[in-house]
Order: C-alpha cells, then sequence, then structure tokens
C-alpha cells in the first residue's frame, strides 16, 4: 500500500480533518471521566439567505476568546490552560477599538500552536479593512463574546438569546463566529442556528469540521489548522487575508444549509502535527495521571471562577436595583 501511495502521490494516510469526536471521546475515557460527553446534532439546519447584497450589509463579530484579566494568572502566548479566566456571561465590546482578548481560557492546540497572534483568532482590525473598501457594508457597533459552555440548556436558553436580543439592538444582517477550542465550536454553531432562526446570516470560520457538521450548521469555512487558528495561520498576513475573503464570499455564495467549503491553505509541509491532540495512542500511563490532575485542578479553577462571576452579577443587581 506505501509503495502505491508513493506511486500515485497519495496523502498520508493521517493528512485528513482531525476526528475530534472520537479523540476527545476516547481521551476523557482514558483520563477516567466514565460516559462520554453527548455533543449537540441536529438533523434539520436553518438557512436565511442574505436579503441584501453584501456590500449594503452590516456585519457583525461573535467570538469565543476572552477579555484580558491581569488578575487572572498567565494568559499571554503558549500560556498553559488557564480555567481562571474564563467567562461566563456574553459580553460586547466597540468594534471601533482595538481590544485585548486571550484564549488561555479554552483547550487550543497548545503544542502547534501559540496564540501569540490575535488576528488568528479576532479578525476584527481585517473586518475593519474590508468595510473600508466597501467588500462589507458596515460594521455593527459591537462585537459579541459568547462564553464556552458546556451546558447545552445554558447556551440554549440563556447565551444564545443574550446574542440574539445584542445583535438585534444592533440591527445586524449577518454575523461572523469564530470558535477555538473543541466545545467553543459547538457554542458557536448552536449560536449560528439560532441566528439563522432570527433572520441573521452566519458563516463560521474554525478548525474543528467534524463537530460543527455535527451540530449542523448553514455555513463553514474550514481552515485545516491547529485549533485556535480559524482566521489563518499566525503572523501571516496573506494568510489571514485570504481566510477572511473566503468568508464573505461563503456568506454570499452557499446555496443552501450544511455548506462547507475548504480553505486550501496549508498549516505546514507536514501533516504530522494532526497526530497528537488528545491522542491517547501517543500518551504515556505517567502523561495521563499528569493530565487527569491538570484536568481536575482546571475544573477547581472554573468552579471558583463561576462563582466569583455569578456574585459579581448579584451584586451588580443590586446596584442597579
Amino acid at each position: 500500500m506505501r509503495e502505491r501511495a508513493t506511486e500515485f502521490g497519495f496523502a498520508a494516510a493521517h493528512d485528513a480533518p482531525i476526528p475530534y469526536l472520537q479523540r476527545i471521546r476516547e481521551y476523557y475515557q482514558a483520563l477516567g471521566y466514565g460516559a462520554p460527553y453527548e455533543w449537540a446534532h441536529y438533523a434539520e439546519v436553518p438557512f436565511q439567505p442574505l436579503t441584501k447584497p453584501l456590500s449594503c450589509c452590516r456585519i457583525t463579530l461573535i467570538t469565543t476568546a476572552a477579555l484580558y484579566q491581569p488578575d487572572k494568572g498567565d494568559q499571554g502566548p503558549g500560556a498553559p490552560y488557564n480555567a481562571a479566566a474564563k467567562f461566563y456571561t456574553v459580553y460586547s465590546g466597540d468594534t471601533t477599538k482595538d481590544h485585548d482578548l486571550r484564549i488561555a481560557h479554552v483547550a487550543i492546540d497548545r503544542k502547534h500552536t501559540t496564540a501569540e497572534d490575535l488576528a488568528t483568532y479576532f479578525p476584527l482590525a481585517a473586518l475593519r479593512q474590508r468595510a473600508a473598501s466597501g467588500r462589507v457594508g458596515s460594521i455593527a457597533p459591537r462585537f459579541h463574546g459568547a462564553p464556552t459552555n458546556r451546558s447545552h440548556r445554558v447556551t440554549l436558553e440563556v447565551d444564545c438569546p443574550e446574542i440574539i436580543a445584542r445583535c438585534r439592538a444592533d440591527a445586524v444582517d449577518a454575523a461572523i463566529l469564530v470558535p477555538n477550542c473543541p466545545v467553543c465550536h459547538q457554542t458557536l454553531s448552536l449560536a449560528a442556528r439560532m441566528l439563522e432562526e432570527n433572520g441573521i446570516s452566519t458563516v463560521i470560520m474554525g478548525c474543528a469540521k467534524d463537530i460543527v457538521e455535527y451540530v449542523g450548521v448553514p455555513r463553514f469555512l474550514f481552515s485545516d489548522f491547529p485549533l485556535g487558528n480559524g482566521a489563518g495561520r499566525p503572523n501571516d498576513l496573506a494568510s489571514q487575508s485570504f481566510t477572511l475573503d473566503l468568508a464573505p464570499s461563503v456568506l454570499e455564495a452557499a446555496p443552501a444549509p450544511r455548506t462547507t467549503v475548504q480553505s486550501p491553505l496549508r498549516w505546514s509541509a507536514s501533516p504530522d502535527w494532526k497526530l497528537d491532540y488528545c491522542n491517547t495512542e501517543r500518551l504515556t500511563p505517567e502523561e495521563i495521571r499528569r493530565r487527569r490532575a491538570a484536568f481536575d485542578e482546571g475544573k477547581k479553577q472554573a468552579n471558583h471562577a463561576r462563582e466569583d462571576a455569578e456574585v459579581n452579577r448579584l451584586d451588580a443587581h443590586d446596584e442597579i436595583a
């Protein structure tokens, strides 16, 4: 078989989109967490065609990146997973300003990328350029941050409706959604579905193909890159520009729901990076034990962060009342 692959120029067998659903299921079972997580999955997919030319549309950006919190530990390039930096309510930011957003709080591919370049996961600056050139009509006054929530109920009954309300208040015509970790891809897939049900066209720019397609979304621009690079390769303006130019094209040209367009760009000449993420076959028993301990500690930090967020929310409510 290897001789045939060489003869015909076939790609390596593992040079295909990473099977995140299978990898993550096996990974958490190896860590000893019992029943596998149940991912959201739909047979029917809503679809809202653009109602006007893209050059007349108001576009917003929806992200799972978090605003930098200096008191929450290391969130810089190459930072280890930092559950303390998570956020638990939808937030919004002024699109006319630059923002310091980080993705240390989610499970990106830390072996093959460092999150050093904001533009690879939050392409606001590039989107402003598209608005200035007339490629899109305008950018909405606010972008929105969606919590990465494993709870389907909270995502569907709390976070998504809040995003819808904010997009409606800003008279948004379409949204570009950029997830980062595996659960981020589920979260923003659910948000995209609800946005479409409410008359707002969407396109997801992401790296976890099987998760997005399993949930079922209207439009998906897939980049076969390590998680955390849905908007292009780091420090590569050509890659980022090409990727963002594809997104509005998918918004315009998708003929029906479940349209997936794969970027032709490659992460590197070798596909071997695809073998590492959550792959139990490449982990020793000692590494599995270490990761279980780190995951348990991360859950404790996340619980503390959630409790603090709830206290702050209640305090703010009392002040308003």
